[in-house]
């Protein structure tokens, strides 16, 4: 189900990038109803679903706790990486294609980009890693250290994305809910 949600979500993003006729722009408008239509019934029956089972549902509720994390990225994360919480941060960050990979050659020091991993858990962080730092106490100063450095955006977005698949891990890993800890 949680496919196809993705799937109706990039139709009504691939809808608003078409140019439509002024006289198709009611059938548009219909067709985009429908499928948000569709996207919240699908929504509802997969918190139903994560409701039933116990364990998905007490791994969902851990997820959510992270701020930034909401319903659509906790039920991505439980579908998409089932071993989630029993790996390394690292492995975890590698899984989702979120790990900085190394272009170096001998002398010369390439960019480090990301790469590989598993794309529908990264979108969805991607996505959360929007409003994570306005919402998360402990992301907020990253990404705003970042930005004073002038690293771009995207990179920015990026290390925050990082940073919730790492906390995701380590809270189901712990089984306790997100707390955030001030340092002294």
């Amino acid at each position: 189900m949680v496919e196809l949600r993705k799937r109706l979500v990039a139709q009504i993003g691939a809808r608003m990038r078409q140019d439509v006729a002024a006289e198709l722009d009611l059938m548009d408008e219909e067709l985009r109803t429908m499928l948000e239509a569709q996207i919240r019934e699908l929504e509802q029956r997969i918190a139903g679903i994560l409701a039933q089972e116990n364990a998905l549902a007490a791994k969902a509720k851990l997820l959510r706790s992270i701020p930034g994390s909401g319903p659509v990225c906790a039920a991505m994360l439980l579908s998409e990486m089932p071993e989630l919480g029993h790996m390394k941060a690292g492995e975890a960050a590698s899984m989702t294609g979120l790990a900085p990979v190394s272009h170096d050659s001998g002398a010369m020091r390439g960019r480090r980009m990301i790469a590989g991993g598993r794309r529908a858990p990264r979108h969805v962080l991607f996505q959360a890693a929007l409003a994570a730092p306005c919402h998360n106490p402990a992301l907020k100063p990253i990404a705003k250290r970042l930005k004073e450095k002038g690293k771009p955006h995207k990179l920015v977005i990026i290390a925050i994305a990082r940073r919730l698949i790492t906390i995701a891990n380590a809270v189901l890993k712990s089984g306790t809910a997100w707390q955030h800890r001030a340092c002294a």
